[in-house]
């Protein structure tokens, strides 16, 4: 876990520390991302081409490519995750390939999940902005479509986290990574605030390159193989993973706490002889003390249960009996 000088660190000057120290590993779990992503993007985008698609089926067979390529990002994922919480050198290889054999499953479910929600802000702020020319009206719409895409963007700053750090049910971490994105609002939009720069930052390279097509695809190549995935990555996980950690492991520990008792009684319960039982409860009830006012079908918690005295009393004679 982080020390406890970062502790005594403005929070934006730890962060810029802590990249400038693992920029190099950063770098090399692109590389190893990069493979993948490549490959299925390349793949997808060649068949969008050859397909007899229209102009807006075309993206859509293209983001496909974000389905085969998730569980790859579950490396990038562990790799900066523990970047923002671990002092020590996070060993790049062993942590990604991990990640990816130990989630992939549960990520190729993220990844639909995540393709329908950029093909949903694809086409309905798409189709907004161009209902907004004819008709003003649909200025609602699409301010409500910006603001789903904005809190499904939050809820997978956790759920790929919470996943590989984790071991939980899916209905948990989609529930907490639900509660998560408005929950924590201000740490939310820190992270989208940090991607957002980087992304600004890729975009002047970019706009320097205006005019040369060939020099746009090679720092778009470039950008994409060794700086956006994980630095994205890593800026989000800087201002949310430890929240969430903390949150989690809380919660964890109470019911961790619970379940051992709970165990505990059961295997004590499971262990004793049933005549031991049969004992310890005429000796109870022997032990009992009865109000003599109350009336015989009056009842009187015992044991756990609800009783009538006629009840309680009857089995104290017997028990009185057995004992002599």
């Amino acid at each position: 876990m982080a020390s406890e000088s970062k502790k005594n660190t403005l929070p934006i000057a730890a962060v810029f520390t802590n990249l400038f120290r693992n920029f190099p590993r950063l770098i090399l779990t692109n590389l190893i991302f990069a493979v993948p992503l490549g490959a299925f993007t390349a793949l997808f985008w060649f068949l969008s081409t050859v397909l007899p698609l229209s102009d807006t089926q075309a993206p859509l067979i293209g983001l496909l490519a974000i389905i085969p390529v998730f569980p790859f990002y579950a490396g990038v994922v562990k790799v900066t995750a523990k970047m923002t919480i671990e002092d020590e050198k996070v060993p790049v290889f062993s942590n990604f390939f991990s990640a990816v054999k130990d989630n992939f499953l549960r990520f190729l479910v993220h990844g639909i999940l995540f393709y329908v929600v950029v093909v949903f802000s694809f086409v309905s702020i798409n189709l907004y902005m161009k209902l907004i020319s004819s008709n003003s009206v649909f200025i609602g719409p699409l301010i409500i479509s910006v603001l789903i895409m904005f809190f499904f963007i939050f809820m997978f700053f956790y759920i790929p986290a919470m996943t590989v750090t984790f071991d939980i049910p899916m209905r948990y971490i989609y529930k907490n990574s639900f509660l998560m994105s408005y929950g924590e609002i201000k740490k939310n939009i820190i992270g989208l605030l940090g991607v957002s720069l980087l992304l600004i930052i890729s975009m002047t390279f970019l706009i320097a390159c205006y005019g040369s097509p060939m020099a746009v695809v090679i720092v778009t190549i470039v950008l994409a193989a060794l700086f956006i995935p994980a630095i994205s990555a890593f800026i989000i996980h800087s201002a949310v993973y430890q929240r969430m950690y903390e949150m989690i492991t809380d919660k964890s520990m109470q019911t961790q706490a619970v379940n051992a008792v709970n165990a505990k009684m059961i295997e004590t319960k499971n262990k004793r002889n049933p005549v031991e039982v049969k004992e310890d409860f005429m000796q109870s009830i022997k032990d009992f003390e009865v109000d003599e006012s109350l009336s015989d079908d009056e009842y009187i918690y015992f044991n756990g249960k609800m009783m009538k005295k006629s009840v309680i009393m009857k089995l104290k004679r017997e028990a009185e009996r057995s004992g002599e």
